[in-house]
């Protein structure tokens, strides 16, 4: 895949999808890589989008430079890669970690922007106990000492045993994520704290979040939803962080809807 040196660091990319079509770019979430969206490519070529994919810092195929890694600085590697890529506009779509990135660049570069989607995410973190107890769990045992607990969070235990063959492919993820990127990243969610930032944005947003998303729960999107006035909320059923991969129709449908309306 394509690389691209941005911010200081190295970011793998890759494109899908027309030529000529409207570029959307996605943000993974943390322990995951740019194929967390393999559901969505099919769809959003089919109807004309140019999709964007990359590896975030310390993710995949992207380089892992020693963290602590900062929201400001996972915001600043994605608008560098559009200015690499000499995007104009763009539609910005992120999920959890993804999605804080997204909402720093609607406060920061919404004039970037045609539309924003931000998916399962916060705008605050409070628990830091929770960060710690999990970065000396991933220094000791690696990846492994916290993928079944990660899992749980991100599908239901329907979703589990409905989708296996996909619940598989992101626990693989999980465990490929290197310790100093889930660490570096970890730190940047830890101290997060937009829930004034995100008052300045104006770009037409989509909040979306499965209902049983135990993470980033309904209530984080409502927040969100409440303070960016250009947004619309939508919670999808029978999904819990993973909505994406957990209600890919319902997910692909709705993101689809609000991108051409």
């Amino acid at each position: 895949m394509p690389q691209a040196t941005v911010n200081g660091t190295m970011l793998n990319y890759r494109f899908d999808g027309p030529a000529g079509g409207d570029v959307i770019m996605f943000s993974n979430s943390l322990a995951s890589d740019l194929a967390m969206w393999d559901l969505q490519v099919p769809p959003l070529s089919e109807a004309g989008y140019r999709v964007l994919r990359y590896d975030g810092r310390g993710h995949g195929r992207s380089a892992v430079p020693p963290g602590p890694y900062s929201i400001d600085m996972l915001a600043s590697d994605a608008i560098g890669l559009a200015d690499f890529l000499g995007l104009g506009k763009f539609h910005f779509c992120g999920l959890s970690l993804g999605g804080m990135v997204g909402q720093m660049l609607g406060a920061l570069h919404g004039g970037r922007l045609f539309s924003l989607t931000l998916c399962d995410t916060s705008s605050f973190m409070a628990n830091r106990e929770v960060w710690e107890e999990r970065f000396k769990r991933v220094r000791k045992d690696g990846m492994a000492g916290v993928v079944d607990e990660t899992i749980d969070r991100w599908f239901t235990k329907a979703g589990q045993a409905r989708i296996p063959d996909e619940v598989e492919k992101v626990r693989q993820m999980i465990l490929g994520t290197p310790v100093e990127g889930y660490c570096g990243c970890g730190a940047a969610i830890r101290e997060l704290d937009l829930r004034e930032t995100i008052r300045g944005i104006s770009t037409r947003t989509l909040v979306m979040v499965g209902e049983q998303d135990p993470g980033t729960p309904v209530s984080a999107a409502e927040l969100i939803h409440s303070r960016i006035r250009s947004s619309t909320l939508r919670i999808i059923p029978e999904a819990a962080h993973f909505v994406n991969v957990e209600q890919t129709g319902p997910f692909n449908e709705t993101l689809l809807k609000f991108l051409t309306s």
